[in-house]
Order: structure tokens, then sequence, then C-alpha cells
């Protein structure tokens, strides 16, 4: 009987209008002609992929829109991927809250765990929505090839939940805008492949 892996591929949006701001779930903006250049160069002419999933945010989503007209594969949307709340921060710079803000700033940085932005998302509950979603989709199509057009957090937190990884750490995984991952599930287990690749990879596991 043949392999039945089922192959992720997450993709952050590209670079918004406005450049780069602490966005969250209340800020969205869409995508600027550069965050545009970035997807389309990131994924290519030709997808692998058999169903396209994503946030519902318009930074992500209008994107995924387009990718699935392209290459004629369906689209779903999930509420439940859109970006962690960050708050009263949202809308803001990093180098304003850093300047403005130094030492609740300077102790998010230190313990993103313990300190949060005045009513922001905590990352326990950002782990177990983006957790079951992500399973729930996993169940949905498996031995399918996906992708999921998300953002920087829902990268992290999907990438720490295959991991098992503590949310403490998630701060450390890089994600740029249209950064790339590829989490593989197989009969043996689970595998990640690639974390924030500036180009699809095309190669398959033997």
């Amino acid at each position: 009987m043949p392999r039945q892996d089922t192959t992720v591929d997450l993709i952050r949006h590209g670079e918004p209008l406005g450049g780069r701001m602490i966005r969250g779930q209340g800020v969205d903006h869409p995508l600027s002609a550069r965050g545009w250049q970035q997807m389309r160069a990131a994924v290519g002419e030709h997808g692998p992929w058999d169903q396209i999933l994503s946030s519902p945010l318009a930074r992500a989503r209008e994107f995924a829109c387009e990718l699935a007209a392209r290459l004629g594969r369906p689209l779903a949307v999930e509420p439940e991927l859109r970006e962690i709340a960050m708050g009263a921060w949202e809308g803001r710079r990093p180098s304003e809250l850093a300047e403005q803000e130094p030492d609740i700033f300077t102790a998010f940085r230190r313990d993103p765990v313990a300190n949060r932005p005045p009513g922001g998302e905590r990352l326990d509950a950002l782990q177990a929505r983006i957790g079951r979603a992500y399973d729930r989709q996993i169940a949905v199509y498996p031995g399918r090839h996906l992708i999921i057009v998300c953002h920087a957090g829902v990268s992290r937190a999907i990438v720490g939940h295959v991991l098992d990884a503590d949310p403490q750490h998630w701060s450390r995984i890089r994600i740029d805008y249209a950064g790339l991952t590829r989490i593989r599930h197989d009969p043996d287990g689970i595998s990640l492949e690639f974390v924030n690749a500036q180009r699809l990879r095309t190669w398959r596991h033997p």
C-alpha cells in the first residue's frame, strides 16, 4: 500500500501597507505592492497543493484567493487561523514601544508568556486555538498537500504544536514576510522539513 503522507506548507503574508507594525487581529492592512511581489516570488508559478487554507484577515486571505483562482484549487477560510490578538499594542510600531514603554516592552521580549500586551491574547490560549485548528485540518485532508496562508504568530504556534515546544521559546523561530515552512505527517510520525524558506522547495520525501 502506498505511503499516505500529509504535507503542510505554511506561508506568512507579505509586507502590508504601512510597513512593520504590530497588527494582531484588530489592525488589518492589505498587502503593499512589495508584499504581493514577495508572495508571488515565494510560491512560483506552479504550486503542488491540493487545498488552500487561509486566515480570514485580508493580508493573508486576499493572496490566498488569488492563488486558488490561479491554480484552480479549492480555498477554505479558517477563522481560528487568525493572528494572535495584541490588545493595546495593535497599530503601534515596535520601535515606538521600545522608546515610549521600554520596561514593559523589554519584559515582553524577555518573557512573552508572563508579560502580554494589555488586553492581548495569552500564549496558552493561542496554543489551544491553533493546535485545535491545525489538527482539524490534518484530519479533514489526510494524504493531501496543503498550504496555509497565515501569520508569523500562527506559523510559530503551529511549529510549536507539532514539536511540542514550550510557548516560552516560540519567539526564537524567525518567520519573515512570505517565509515558507513545511511539515510532513507520514506513517513514521511528524517531520519539520524547513522553516522560513524564501522560495518553495520542490524536492519530495523518499
